[in-house]
C-alpha cells in the first residue's frame, strides 16, 4: 500500500516555490559585529571593577565607559544606514574619550573594540547609501 504525500487537489507535477536570493550581507557587517561583542566584554569588565570589593573610582570615563559603548555599537551594527553611521563616528568618539581618561586603568580593554569600531565604520562609510541619496 503506497501513499501520497501531497494533499488532495494537486498534481506531484507541481514544485513548491523557490525562496528568494539572500542578500548578502555589506563588507562592514562582520566589522561592526565583532566591534559589539568587544564593547560588550569590555563595558562587562568596567561594570565588574566598579561593583568589585576593591571598587574602581566613579569618574566620567568609568561611567562613559560603564554604560554608553555596547548601545553605541548595537545602534551601529543593527540600525538603517543613515543612523548607523552616526552611531559608529559617536561610537568611536565615546571609545576614544574613555580611553583617554581611564588609560591607566581599564581604558585598554577598549582598544580592540575601538580598532575594530573604526575599521567597521570606514568600511560602512565606503558602502553605497541603499536609500540611493
Amino acid at each position: 500500500m503506497t501513499t501520497q504525500n501531497a494533499p488532495a487537489g494537486t498534481s506531484p507535477a507541481t514544485s513548491p516555490p523557490t525562496p528568494a536570493a539572500a542578500v548578502p550581507a555589506p563588507p562592514s557587517w562582520a566589522w561592526r559585529r565583532g566591534a559589539l561583542i568587544l564593547a560588550g566584554a569590555a563595558q562587562l569588565i568596567t561594570i565588574s571593577a566598579l561593583n568589585s570589593a576593591d571598587p574602581l573610582a566613579v569618574t566620567w570615563w568609568s561611567l562613559l565607559l560603564a554604560i554608553a559603548p555596547a548601545p553605541l555599537a548595537a545602534v551601529a551594527a543593527f540600525a538603517p544606514a543613515p543612523l548607523n553611521r552616526l552611531a559608529a563616528i559617536a561610537a568611536v568618539l565615546v571609545l576614544a574619550a574613555g580611553i583617554a581618561g581611564g588609560i591607566m586603568h581599564l581604558g585598554l580593554f577598549f582598544v580592540p573594540a575601538l580598532v575594530v569600531l573604526a575599521v567597521g565604520g570606514v568600511k560602512l562609510w565606503r558602502e553605497p547609501d541603499p536609500g540611493g541619496r
